[in-house]
């Protein structure tokens, strides 16, 4: 069956952009620590907007945000913050902006205390993907969970801003720690 023929799950657009994401990326199982640290960031700028809008600028926040190097990200200062506001290539919201910078601080101390980020999110799922089942549409799927709402509670309390359940619900998706593909999906494992 050709690529445009697959059965993809109907949130997925004609967009090649959106396409590319849903095939190769969206809950698949991810482990890699900066890749973890860019989608917690860009899901803190989806909110309130839609991830098509956040993937079209994608490209735009690795350039604006050094590949996502939480390291650099933690020693923004306003004169940086300032100039990220100005960049029209991403979201230009202050509050954003700046919750990389503290988001980035709150990661590396993670890090510190279990070795990897990935250790301390994955642990939340017990290592393993919760694969779901009975979704026809992308409007079965939960917007929060109880894991979701104590990932957040857990977050928030070590200094994280923009981190609230449906933000962490849909960085779960994001990651792989959820697969929320619908069943007809060619991707649902």
């Amino acid at each position: 069956m050709s690529e445009s023929r697959l059965q993809r799950c109907d949130w997925v657009s004609n967009d090649q952009v959106c396409i590319d994401y849903h095939d190769k990326e969206w809950g698949r199982p991810q482990h890699d620590d900066q890749k973890l640290f860019e989608f917690i960031i860009l899901e803190g700028f989806q909110a309130g907007l839609s991830w098509k809008t956040i993937l079209k600028k994608r490209e735009n926040f690795r350039k604006s945000f050094d590949e996502f190097n939480y390291q650099k990200i933690a020693l923004y200062d306003d004169e940086k913050r300032a100039e990220l506001k100005e960049d029209v290539g991403i979201i230009r919201n202050r509050l954003k902006i700046a919750s990389a910078t503290i988001n980035a601080k709150a990661f590396i101390e993670i890090q510190k205390e279990f070795g990897s980020f990935d250790k301390y999110i994955w642990g939340f799922v017990g290592f393993k993907t919760i694969n779901n089942r009975g979704y026809n549409s992308y409007k079965d799927a939960p917007t929060t969970t109880d894991i979701s709402d104590r990932i957040s509670k857990d977050l928030k309390q070590r200094g994280f801003k923009f981190v609230g359940s449906t933000i962490i619900y849909a960085f779960m998706q994001a990651i792989g720690m959820v697969n929320d593909h619908s069943d007809d999906c060619f991707c649902k494992v």
